[in-house]
């Protein structure tokens, strides 16, 4: 017998969305080689671990991390061979029960050479831990700048430089910094390890010079071996650069665990916190329910039920401003305030239909004052984007939407409590600013396979660009047929629709991961919990707002 209509689109969707989270392990699999099989087996015959080793052995067993930035580089850089996670490996987790941010350059890519995506991925890291007034642990182990990309590395504002400049500010802020040298450490990057608190040295494997044999031998005349120049001997019997001379990783590693169990608690924000409860829903559904395809609409509220604590949403102004879902909840035991676009098509009190995904005046005024009241509060805020953007229109322009979106922009922008993005679907345009996007300093943002990032969907782009491509062939005299124009639309659509895919933007940093949407609930627990490590409690002020 055949399925209900209902149960066939169930298992239809449920189909395409684990297809979806079978595609982003599989990439997350190769990513997770690095350079590969034989590159970690060459590290190994060093005596050395492989990046993911080292973290594994550095943070607590069987406890929850996340990892940051694995899909940074993803086909950036194949003419280069590739840069699988960015060349560097960065984690929040746990070591010995502190909740720590952790950098590990992998030697098997490049030889842990940066390119420019590697120090954006480091830059993250640092901010991180300045926000929340984390503990930093750096492995390093870096052949230095990618040469060949060196000018889009070296002396902009948030290249390689930036990293020494927060250092020396987190020094400043009482941030705890531990550099483990497990490698080469060169030229401008062997500042790193000294500018932080304390810093390790494996014996046989680490150094540390501004220059190394080759380039001192050609700039002064000097003949010298590395490890006379700058290993763990000169270094800590010579020099008094580094301050633990360890014979091995596993013995650094066990050092650097021991320093942070010394390190003191500081004032905690002590957000709001009851025993967890699972959801509502058996998560088991959820792949049927949220939908693959984005022209699908659904109930915002019956999605979040597969999130929040025991299904308890008080939703605040419920019957008001219906394309944007505001309310309280707790996720694994957490207060936080929800901020959730309604992807379902509703009625207004005069029975106009609105479309769901859309911001009108009425939904950014009510997000505008929640949003205000969880800073009152001190809630942090959840943000779960499928966002088509602002509506348009005489009817919206004449009614003042400008001035309402910029409204909820200034309130979220100024925000002092932690906020979480989770795109689900859609974020375009400014829907992706109002909705806490990453240029607005979200705690931790994520996509789920299902995100797409962009300023307008791939349809109506395709269409604009095409005018413009069309006007321009005609201007040289072209003339064109209904085919090339149809042909010349699909080219520019399936560009447009390859730059608007959650690989994307992961590749590029505007989105810190793509999850598995079941990691929701860990991502915005431990979230939270890095940043109830932060002892700032900042005034809430907002702007001049237009009324």
């Amino acid at each position: 017998m055949k399925g209900s209509p209902k149960e066939i689109a169930f298992n239809k969707n449920e189909d395409q969305l684990k297809l979806m989270i079978s595609k982003l392990n599989k990439e997350l699999n190769l990513i997770y080689l690095g350079g590969g099989k034989e590159k970690i087996e060459k590290q190994h015959s060093k005596g050395k671990l492989s990046v993911r080793e080292r973290v594994r052995l550095l943070l607590d067993r069987n406890s929850t991390s996340i990892e940051i930035g694995a899909f940074a580089g993803y086909r950036m850089y194949d003419e280069y061979g590739g840069c699988p996670a960015g060349g560097v490996i960065v984690v929040l987790g746990y070591i010995n029960q502190k909740l720590c941010v952790v950098v590990a350059n992998d030697a098997t890519v490049k030889a842990g050479a940066w390119f420019p995506i590697t120090a954006k991925k480091n830059l993250r890291a640092q901010e991180i831990a300045m926000e929340n007034s984390l503990p930093i642990i750096y492995l390093v182990d870096s052949a230095g700048v990618f040469l060949p990309l060196q000018d889009e590395i070296f002396p902009d504002k948030e290249h390689f430089g930036r990293i020494f400049r927060n250092n020396a500010k987190m020094s400043s802020m009482g941030i705890t910094q531990i550099a483990a040298v497990m490698g080469s450490c060169v030229a401008g990057g062997a500042y790193l390890p000294i500018m932080s608190d304390e810093s390790l040295i494996v014996d046989k494997t680490g150094t540390i010079f501004l220059a190394g044999s080759y380039l001192v031998k050609a700039a002064v005349g000097e003949i010298i071996d590395n490890e006379s120049l700058g290993g763990a001997t000169t270094h800590s019997e010579i020099s008094g650069v580094t301050d633990y001379h360890s014979s091995d990783e596993k013995t650094c590693i066990k050092t650097i665990r021991e320093i942070v169990d010394k390190i003191s608690i500081s004032e905690k924000q002590n957000f709001n916190k009851r025993e967890s409860k699972p959801p509502k829903l058996n998560f088991d559904d959820f792949y049927g329910t949220f939908p693959a395809l984005r022209a699908t609409n659904y109930d915002v509220k019956e999605i979040l039920n597969f999130f929040i604590d025991d299904g308890e949403f008080t939703e605040y102004k419920a019957t008001y401003g219906k394309t944007i879902v505001c309310g309280y909840a707790r996720i694994n035991g957490w207060a936080v305030g929800i901020v959730a676009n309604q992807r379902k098509v509703v009625k207004t009190s005069s029975s106009e239909m609105q479309f769901g995904g859309v911001i009108y005046s009425d939904s950014a005024n009510k997000a505008s004052r929640f949003i205000m009241n969880c800073n009152q509060k001190r809630i942090p805020l959840v943000f779960f984007q499928d966002v088509s953007g602002f509506m348009v229109g005489s009817r919206s322009e004449h009614g003042g939407i400008i001035k309402d979106g910029a409204k909820m922009v200034n309130a979220m922008s100024n925000s002092v409590v932690p906020k979480f993005t989770i795109i689900m679907g859609n974020s375009y345009g400014a829907g992706n600013y109002a909705m806490c996007g990453k240029a607005y300093d979200p705690t931790l943002i994520v996509g789920w396979p299902t995100a797409k990032v962009a300023v307008m969907g791939g349809e109506q782009a395709a269409k604009v660009l095409l005018q413009i491509e069309l006007a321009s062939l005609k201007s040289k005299g072209e003339n064109i047929s209904k085919e090339k124009e149809k042909e010349l639309l699909i080219n520019i659509q399936n560009k447009y629709d390859s730059q608007t895919k959650p690989y994307y933007a992961a590749s590029r940093l505007w989105v810190d991961a793509i999850i598995d949407p079941k990691d929701t609930r860990k991502w915005i627990s431990l979230g939270i919990e890095a940043a109830n490590n932060n002892p700032a409690k900042d005034e809430y002020k907002t702007g001049v707002i237009q009324t």
